[in-house]
């Protein structure tokens, strides 16, 4: 089931579910970690600033868990990170270790009840697990479990991970070798924060799907204490210094002796989500040596030699298409400027319009510099195209402006498969681009051209081995195998229009 979506546009009388339903694909979760135990340092403050900084993963839910001396102490609700914890609430989460976790969700429903970190008793002690991904063998792996008589709380594939681990030590594993024989079950997506009493624990799926680094915090008596976050914004934020990556396939163990490293399995390939670079993590956050902003400029400069169109103006929808949009100008050498005002104040809402509301017109999100519009030709440069509702919406918008010309430039390929790994996207029906040509979207969207960045640009940009990314949303190629039945779920079985 899905959450409820922010109101981008409310202009039309679509239905209430094509209104509600965002028209990008939404990331699933963001995690967070701290070992300070022996400091001045606040484990639950720490872990609120880092998921105050990963909120764009996930605006659903937000939970802390602290372990101290054993003990371990929770909060968890449905909303914003700033809404559902307050320093009172900060203050009752004494500990040495805490994880965090934002979510939006892919496997199970949106209900309090599945917010994380998932907290369970075990041989040892306590467990809290906080997961950014999506297990594709999710049915089989609760089957497993049902026969070995678990307790489920929720819906989630994230309780089954903790569940397949706590049942592993209960078996009279360790921490780390119950994590592996865990892991090991397990396929699809899984970054995690795992904090037990005697050490935090980081791991990534075999892939290496979704992200997860690591950080180093100073102390005062010059040692150091560590740090896991989904993106480096999350340690930028709390003075955090970012030391490297967790690896596909590798599992930290943080204890009081520094960071150990296994290598839960020989078949580890990398191939991080592509649109974690194109859109989803944070321009300031850093991946493979430079900030995802250098990326996305290259993505706009190798979109101008692919696709130049003369114009007056090139402008980006804020806030994901901008950097792409600035890329586009400086190599075309076009002027750049701003025709949409984003409302940076308008978050996750649960108030749903009335009919007469949309008819209205109310816009929530964007509007429009009608003086810079009027009388231009204009490109406008997005990141991606899922189902075309907004992009439609945006364009009339720009016309109702006084633009003379609208041309659209998509710095990444067609969307035209649905994501199983932690992104939440539409059955593949609903991708326009499954569906229809580029010319076809360009009618149905209203623009005079539209062109989409080539895939082997998009890798290029990367200046890294090509190999070394996860581009199925594009191109169908699947890293992890993915089970008949859930693939029917989402995907057609017809063919694909090119």
């Amino acid at each position: 089931m899905m959450p409820q979506q922010s109101f981008d546009w409310i202009e039309d009388s679509d239905s209430l579910m094509d209104v509600q339903r965002a028209d990008k694909p939404e990331e699933a979760c963001g995690v967070f970690g701290v070992y300070a135990p022996e400091t001045t340092f606040d484990v639950a403050k720490l872990t609120y600033f880092g998921l105050y900084a990963l909120q764009h993963r996930g605006q659903e839910s937000a939970g802390i868990a602290t372990l101290n001396k054993g003990d371990l102490y929770c909060h968890k609700d449905m909303g914003l990170v700033s809404q559902v914890f307050n320093e009172e609430i900060l203050g009752q989460l004494p500990g040495e270790i805490a994880v965090g976790h934002t979510r939006y969700s892919t496997t199970g429903s949106s209900l309090k009840e599945n917010a994380q970190p998932v907290v369970l008793d075990t041989r040892l002690g306590k467990l809290a697990l906080a997961h950014n991904g999506n297990l594709v063998n999710a049915v089989e792996l609760r089957q497993h479990l049902i026969q070995r008589e678990a307790n489920f709380i929720s819906s989630t594939d994230s309780e089954m991970i903790a569940l397949t681990i706590a049942d592993e030590v209960n078996q009279g594993k360790n921490w780390i070798q119950g994590a592996v024989s865990a892991f090991k079950m397990c396929e699809g997506a899984y970054s995690l924060a795992i904090a037990t009493p005697d050490g935090l624990m980081g791991a990534r799926d075999r892939n290496g799907i979704r992200p997860l680094v690591i950080g180093v915090l100073s102390t005062e008596d010059g040692n150091q204490r560590y740090v896991l976050s989904s993106e480096t914004c999350g340690l930028d934020i709390i003075g955090a210094e970012y030391v490297r990556d967790v690896q596909p396939g590798e599992l930290v163990w943080i204890t009081d002796s520094g960071v150990a490293s296994v290598i839960w399995t020989k078949e580890a390939d990398k191939k991080l989500c592509i649109f974690e670079m194109i859109y989803f993590a944070r321009p300031d956050s850093v991946m493979h040596d430079e900030t995802l902003y250098s990326y996305r400029i290259r993505l706009g400069r190798q979109l101008a030699r692919e696709s130049f169109v003369d114009a007056d103006l090139v402008i980006g929808v804020p806030d994901s298409g901008i950097p792409a949009a600035i890329g586009f100008s400086r190599e075309s050498g076009l002027a750049y400027g701003e025709g949409l005002i984003k409302n940076r104040y308008v978050g996750r809402t649960f108030i749903q319009p009335t009919q007469s509301m949309r008819e209205a017109g109310i816009r929530m999100k964007l509007n429009t510099l009608k003086d810079a519009l009027q009388g231009k030709r204009i490109i406008i440069v997005d990141d991606s195209i899922v189902r075309g509702t907004t992009s439609k919406k945006i364009v009339q918008t720009l016309r109702d402006a006084g633009a003379t010309e609208v041309h659209m430039r998509i710095s990444s390929p067609p969307v035209t498969h649905p994501c199983f790994y932690g992104i939440d996207t539409d059955n593949q029906d609903q991708l326009i681009a499954a569906t229809k040509s580029v010319k076809e979207i360009e009618a149905r969207i209203g623009v005079d051209t539209l062109a989409y960045l080539s895939w082997e640009g998009m890798l290029e940009a990367t200046q890294e081995n090509t190999h070394n990314f996860c581009s199925a949303c594009f191109t169908g190629d699947y890293p992890v195998n993915i089970p008949e039945d859930v693939k029917r779920s989402k995907l057609m079985l017809e063919k694909i229009k090119v």
